[in-house]
């Protein structure tokens, strides 16, 4: 596994500079980028509408990130790397403006599987016809996983330094010099330091990103979140909380199929009801003894907290029932990833 190398940083001794010295120099470096918006960002009173592809390695925090933006779950999150396997799109009205984001696939090059060589197709087909990208890295990090989604991104397509889990640098004189190498790296047009997790960031990210957006009508209706289905949405949540409750004991290759989706009338003050059948699909028996959990107490907490989330996110009335699946090798069969919905 690659490891993080984090950039040299000054020494400690009084000499270090203050809080108001680092923000002088970072604002001295981000006069010398490239300023690829200028030209458009006066714009007109007409509408704006564009696609923002959000990428970079697994785990970094592109689907918080994404959720941030839009304002609401759209893209699952778990500690658990690759967790993303879906071009995700998500929008976002305000203003006389749309965004309409798209969460990838962390890029995988840890094994060259059937999934994962689908996952890399998917993000590179994301990249490829975009007004703007952001590329996702932890602040004052940069390796090999890095290095070669950034290898994939155009220069032609304006594309922003995302330094993202600024909450987690101790010292931002250690920014300085990293982002120093990074403007060696690709031709950033902006450079933006935040937390996905601070609205305040969240809300500055989205006035940068608007100069970048085409005046052109809107895509999508002005409430429209995504444009995924919400059998799909149901599918990830049950992944999700999957992943979350077996943490790293079970592979990453493990997947879900909704078997059933069905909607019917509510009753009193529901308006609506959903009845789901979803199966877990594993590798190896242990894997299903694990998922299933001592007297099957770890399977129904994963129902549960599918349940409880899916009725807050569909405003429904869920009735869900799972079962676990053993199937060898589907990781590496190109047909049965197809089968199961990886294009």
């Amino acid at each position: 596994m690659p490891t993080k190398n984090k950039a040299s940083s000054p020494a400690l001794d009084p000499e270090v500079p203050q809080e108001q010295d680092v923000d002088s120099m970072l604002a001295g470096l981000l006069k010398t980028m490239p300023r690829l918006a200028e030209a458009g960002a006066q714009g007109t009173a007409g509408q704006r509408c564009g696609l923002v592809a959000i990428v970079g390695k697994p785990n970094v925090g592109k689907s918080t990130l994404m959720n941030a933006l839009v304002g609401q779950k759209i893209s699952i999150t778990s500690r658990k790397a690759q967790t993303t396997r879906h071009r995700i799109t998500g929008m976002h009205t305000r203003g006389a403006s749309q965004f309409v984001f798209v969460d990838t696939p962390g890029f995988q090059t840890r094994h060259n599987n059937a999934l994962n060589r689908s996952l890399n197709k998917t993000v590179l087909g994301a990249v490829g016809d975009v007004d703007l990208i952001l590329f996702v890295v932890e602040a004052g990090m940069f390796n090999q996983a890095d290095a070669k989604v950034l290898a994939l991104l155009s220069k032609e397509v304006p594309t922003l330094l995302v330094a993202n889990k600024l909450d987690q640098v101790n010292r931002r004189a250690d920014i300085a010099p990293w982002l120093q190498e990074m403007q060696q790296r690709h031709p950033f047009a902006e450079f933006v330091p935040m937390s996905a997790k601070n609205a305040k960031d969240i809300e500055r990210m989205l006035g940068i990103c608007e100069k970048y957006l085409p005046e052109q009508a809107w895509w999508y209706a002005q409430d429209e979140l995504t444009d995924r289905s919400e059998k799909f949405l149901a599918s990830e949540t049950v992944r999700e909380k999957l992943f979350r409750l077996t943490g790293d004991e079970l592979p990453y290759t493990s997947t879900v199929v909704i078997d059933k989706f069905e909607e019917e009338a509510g009753r009193g003050k529901q308006k609506r009801l959903l009845r789901i059948a979803a199966t877990i699909v594993v590798e190896r028996d242990g894997h299903k003894a694990m998922v299933i959990g001592d007297k099957g107490e770890r399977i129904k907490r994963i129902g549960t907290e599918t349940r409880v989330e899916l009725e807050k996110l569909l405003d429904a009335k869920v009735f869900i029932e799972m079962w676990v699946k053993v199937r060898s090798g589907w990781a590496d069969d190109e047909a049965r990833v197809r089968s199961f919905g990886y294009e």
